[in-house]
């Protein structure tokens, strides 16, 4: 089969991850650059080209989209579709994952637990805002950070009020939501990889900090998740139509809540902490669902 993977680079471990366990398995695979990939739009049908060379002929694409280049990203990942290529997160699911206000509004509404979140935007507002969510500490996020960047905690309600200040000073995009003190600094990711988890790690924060992000200096280990933990994971994926997910939880007294939705969830780590061969579980998937869907006498066109 031919597959695409889309990353800006093919070093990543992610990236490498994927390609070697595409080609154990006896698939082409070739690694595209998104901002690389050009297309031409029409009634007349889609058409895309990569330094030059057409791109076409490609059963599946696997999305490595980052933070960004989500817009641009996302445009291809449609153009993909639109020619026929399955890819198992599609551009708008990626997209929707990527805003945290859409994605905790989706997953409220279909009833997933997750910590009470506040959101304005008028600076008046603020003091009835965190009213709204209650008393510190608060944990301050961007709308669209990623790996613990540009999350903040405040234990006052001064605090709280200063950084939310300095963010609107700076025209930035955030949300604001309660500190779950029982989940001791620690978090919970789920791999879920066509509607069932895979692997799962625990990550704990270090000495300090509050967040458990690898790439802010956490811990992982293994760990086998909870019914209820499974059960949140593969529904919250599912909500968001995302095929491949990394799922963040804390641990709670009222249940596992989740924190955000990765469209893109690196593999170092989980691998790392796991032993599990999750780069393999995607490349399976991937091939299982476009070779399925090629012998399906319909398909369904992309989701604009």
């Amino acid at each position: 089969m031919k597959l695409a993977i889309l990353s800006r680079n093919g070093k990543l471990y992610s990236t490498r991850r994927l390609v070697e366990a595409a080609r154990e398995r006896g698939h082409s695979v070739r690694v595209l650059d998104p901002l690389r990939c050009y297309m031409r739009i029409g009634s007349d049908g889609f058409a895309m080209r990569y330094k030059g060379k057409s791109v076409k002929g490609y059963a599946a694409v696997v999305p490595r989209i980052g933070a960004s280049v989500t817009r641009y990203g996302c445009a291809v990942v449609r153009q993909f579709e639109l020619m026929g290529s399955y890819s198992p997160s599609g551009a708008t699911a990626i997209a929707r994952a990527r805003d945290k206000l859409r994605c905790h509004q989706v997953l409220a509404a279909a009833g997933i637990g997750l910590p009470a979140t506040v959101f304005g935007d008028n600076p008046d507002d603020t003091s009835d805002l965190l009213s709204m969510l209650g008393p510190p500490p608060h944990v301050i996020k961007l709308n669209e950070g990623t790996q613990g960047a540009g999350v903040m905690a405040t234990e006052k309600p001064s605090a709280s009020r200063a950084a939310i200040e300095t963010l609107r000073g700076l025209y930035a995009n955030f949300l604001v939501q309660e500190f779950i003190a029982e989940a001791g600094g620690a978090d919970l990711r789920c791999f879920v990889v066509g509607g069932r988890v895979v692997a799962a790690m625990r990550r704990q924060a270090p000495p300090g900090d509050f967040r458990s992000n690898l790439h802010r200096g956490g811990s992982a280990k293994p760990v086998r998740p909870s019914k209820a933990e499974i059960a949140t994971a593969v529904r919250a994926a599912q909500i968001l139509e995302l095929g491949v997910a990394g799922v963040d939880m804390l641990r709670s007294k009222r249940g596992p809540l989740v924190l955000e939705v990765n469209a893109s969830p690196g593999l170092e780590g989980i691998e790392a902490a796991t032993g599990v061969d999750v780069a393999g579980a995607v490349v399976e998937f991937v091939a299982h669902e476009a070779s399925a869907r090629a012998a399906r006498p319909e398909r369904n066109p992309a989701v604009i």
